[in-house]
């Protein structure tokens, strides 16, 4: 089991409530009483119970509860303390007691030590408390699971967030994915938190700061807010008299929430077909995306704002307000004045009231970018915001015509091009921004016995056509899941099998890297690149279809203990080779100069013959002829795989592939992967551990022994010389793909000696074998 820290195991431990009639069992441990596997800790109303738990797929377990006589609670490993968590106070008779609100607390003489209510992670329940007070430094927030079946911190938290006017916000890493909009002096946007007759949320506001929020315990009524492992904020309900838990709401509730959704000074809303909508004043900053229904990149000004005296504002009714990324703030100035203030600031955008209670009061103003605002209703519906504008935009001179023409010639041209033709029918559409939009099909006449295709695209895919292939996207056709989405095994009528990726409205990607493969991988054919038939577009629906290939991917094989013995040596070699000359064909032989940026296991697929395709291009860059190296401030990929200056730079070039393909093959080989690497005798990982074997001359022991019989030491030995020099530490020692192919091929070569592989670097210690246990306990441990 992963060292987790107490306070995170044991709120996750909380979530497994059982409300249903519950075997008789004591809600309170004594010293030295403990409960072993197979027992639990049930509340004295057989509320809440606590017990060791499998989780999903996950093999770990909770062994062990003991209690000392300083009421001090340790997590230990084999007799080693990993965790202790020490008492307010030194405790004389101190027990753990399991309440009927589901916090478990360390007591003494009814005095509380310790209680996991003050330390939630991804399920806030009655009487737990969302805390972010800056005089006592105590700020407690919601933390996703990274998994269904890995309960260690994730990528989503969800917090108080103030600033000036507090908001709610759930966070993915750095980035926000979700916000209420700033509070209002009613609510905070869209999501009600008045008291009522089920949540009775509490709010502690200090000098207009949001200190907590709690909701009071109820004891005929349960409910829990939950933070799931793709961002959504839960809400269930249960009453007494039941046992199962009622789905009462989802945050965000739908694309409109998403943060940014509509890119900056763009209105989102839901009821209508096209969700997205310029503010009066600006146009789509690109066209030919918001044909295709990708509004991220949001929408510019007409006409530029005239400062000397030109500008006015128009009116916004019913909106979350923009997020707070630039403002300025007045809690007691009037509306009237707060217009004054805005004129009087060149870089003013808009203004509002800051509180819209009894009537409005205060002043918000806005600098800069206007993003994620949303049409609202009801309670929320008198927040209104006032939008700068020059005067030509408020009804005074504008040449109406003219507008029109210059926002065509912004538009880039789109290409009209045959698809198909089919028992004469012709299909024909049209290219925008390089994806294909089917717009019409035409039966040809009699006298046409064939036609001249002029441009050969990508099948477009009816949506209908998927469904019936998928069987609906059953779970029984579910083959795989992805930051894209997830992935489905088909059959069209023709019974050609086909692979299907769905873009998932929860997805770390989206239409960006969707209309990046699409337009990059249909311009790529080589044997070890895996073969795209086509894609769907239809409403929000984003699909890529692709050929099947029935083996899965490469990580299935080389890390399974059963299908690894299938992999003979010669198998391996013949797939590493069969990678080498894929990615040789990206960097140098297609037409295109392309960068992956997301080489791994797991996106290197097999055919029936377990020839290796890589796949999944959602990240891949073209380069210039001349071009050498490119920068960005989002390094997206996998740890484990990526190059040091990609990682800690967001440098990537050729060389960033080159490393990511040493860290394979030494997984090929090893059946071990990198990121996870355990050794008994060293913190390293599995590059640390090759280039130590490398330096002792000891190279043969990296070797899977499943392929000690089929070995070719020769082959084996050149294989990880070559991976430890496509490993090396600076972009500049690594070989070009061209110089790897050959010596990976080439018997009698000599090669250079490797230098030290990028993160050689012992990390902390971690368990290092299956048999290692841990414990919860509460130790008892002499006063000093």
């Amino acid at each position: 089991m992963d060292d987790f820290i107490f306070n995170k195991i044991l709120c996750r431990l909380l979530l497994f409530i059982i409300c249903s009639q519950l075997s008789e069992s004591a809600d309170t441990l004594l010293p030295n009483q403990t409960v072993a596997i197979g027992q639990s800790l049930v509340s004295q109303n057989q509320v809440f119970e606590l017990q060791f738990l499998s989780i999903g797929k996950s093999r770990n377990t909770f062994l062990a509860i003991r209690v000392a006589r300083n009421g001090t609670l340790v997590i230990s490993r084999n007799g080693s303390a990993i965790w202790i968590a020490s008492p307010s106070r030194p405790a004389s008779h101190p027990l753990v007691r399991l309440l009927d609100t589901g916090n478990l607390v360390v007591v003494d003489q009814e005095h509380t030590l310790w209680q996991g209510f003050d330390h939630p992670t991804d399920t806030l329940l009655p009487g737990m408390k969302l805390v972010d007070d800056l005089h006592s430094g105590v700020q407690t927030n919601l933390t996703s699971w990274r998994s269904l079946d890995d309960p260690s911190p994730g990528e989503f938290v969800f917090m108080i967030k103030n600033l000036g006017l507090p908001q709610l916000v759930i966070f993915n890493g750095e980035n926000k994915f979700y916000r209420t909009g700033p509070w209002s002096g009613l609510q905070f946007s869209n999501m009600a938190t008045s008291p009522n007759s089920v949540f009775q949320t509490g709010l502690n506001f200090s000098n207009g700061w949001l200190i907590s929020i709690t909701r009071a315990y109820d004891v005929s009524l349960f409910t829990r807010l939950k933070l799931d492992a793709a961002g959504f904020l839960q809400r269930y309900t249960m009453s007494s008299g039941r046992d199962t838990w009622n789905h009462a709401h989802t945050f965000p509730k739908d694309k409109c929430e998403e943060y940014g959704y509509c890119g900056p000074h763009a209105v989102c809303s839901i009821d209508r077909v096209q969700r997205c909508q310029c503010l009066k004043g600006f146009e789509p900053a690109s066209p030919n995306d918001w044909d295709l229904q990708d509004w991220s990149g949001g929408c510019r000004r007409a006409e530029p704002l005239n400062c000397e005296g030109g500008d006015g504002f128009h009116e916004v009714r019913g909106v979350k307000y923009p997020d707070l990324l630039r403002f300025w703030l007045n809690v007691s100035m009037s509306l009237h004045e707060c217009r004054a203030k805005c004129l009087r600031n060149c870089n003013c955008t808009a203004y509002a009231n800051a509180n819209v209670a009894s009537g409005g009061s205060g002043c918000l103003v806005w600098i800069g970018d206007l993003i994620d605002i949303k049409q609202v209703s009801g309670a929320d519906s008198n927040q209104n915001l006032f939008i700068r504008l020059p005067n030509s935009e408020l009804g005074g001179t504008t040449n109406v015509e003219e507008k029109r023409r210059r926002r065509r010639r912004r538009r880039r041209p789109t290409k009209l091009v045959v698809i198909s033709v089919t028992c004469g029918v012709i299909s024909a559409g049209f290219i925008v921004g390089g994806i294909l939009l089917v717009t019409r099909r035409k039966r040809l006449p009699a006298s046409v016995s064939e036609i001249n295709i002029e441009d050969q695209e990508l099948q477009l895919f009816k949506f209908p056509t998927v469904m019936a292939a998928t069987n609906g996207f059953s779970r029984e056709n579910l083959i795989g899941e992805g930051g894209f989405g997830l992935v489905y095994k088909g059959k069209l009528s023709t019974e050609e099998e086909i692979a299907v990726k769905r873009l998932s409205r929860t997805s770390q990607q989206g239409l960006k890297e969707f209309k990046n493969e699409v337009t990059l991988i249909a311009k790529l054919q080589h044997r070890n690149l895996v073969r795209l038939l086509g894609c769907c577009i239809e409403g929000e629906e984003r699909m890529l279809i692709y050929e099947y290939l029935k083996n899965k991917s490469l990580n299935y094989f080389v890390f399974d203990q059963n299908q690894r013995k299938l992999l003979t040596w010669p198998k391996r070699y013949d797939i590493i080779m069969g990678i080498a000359r894929g990615l040789l064909y990206l960097h140098q032989d297609s037409r295109l100069k392309i960068i992956h940026r997301d080489l791994k296991t797991s996106n290197i697929l097999l055919d029936g013959d377990l020839n290796p395709k890589i796949s999944d291009f959602g990240l891949a860059r073209i380069f210039g002829e001349d071009q050498c190296i490119a920068t960005t401030k989002r390094v997206i990929g996998t740890y484990g795989y990526m190059a040091p200056e990609y990682a800690f730079d967001g440098k990537y070039s050729v060389k960033s592939d080159v490393f990511a393909l040493g860290v394979i093959l030494l997984e090929i080989v090893s059946g071990k992967k990198n990121r996870g690497f355990d050794h008994c005798d060293h913190y390293h990982s599995l590059l640390g551990h090759a280039w130590l074997l490398w330096r002792e001359i000891n190279i043969l022991e990296l070797v899977d022994e499943c392929v000690s019989n089929t070995l070719i030491e020769s082959q084996v030995t050149r294989c990880i010389h070559v991976a430890l020099l496509c490993v090396q530490k600076y972009a500049q020692d690594r070989p070009v793909m061209s110089s790897v192919v050959s010596m990976l091929g080439s018997d009698g070569a000599i090669l250079p000696d490797p230098k030290e592989p990028g993160f050689f670097g012992e990390r902390s210690s971690s368990c290092r074998t299956s048999t290692c246990q841990e414990t919860f306990t509460i130790t008892e441990l002499e006063a000093r």
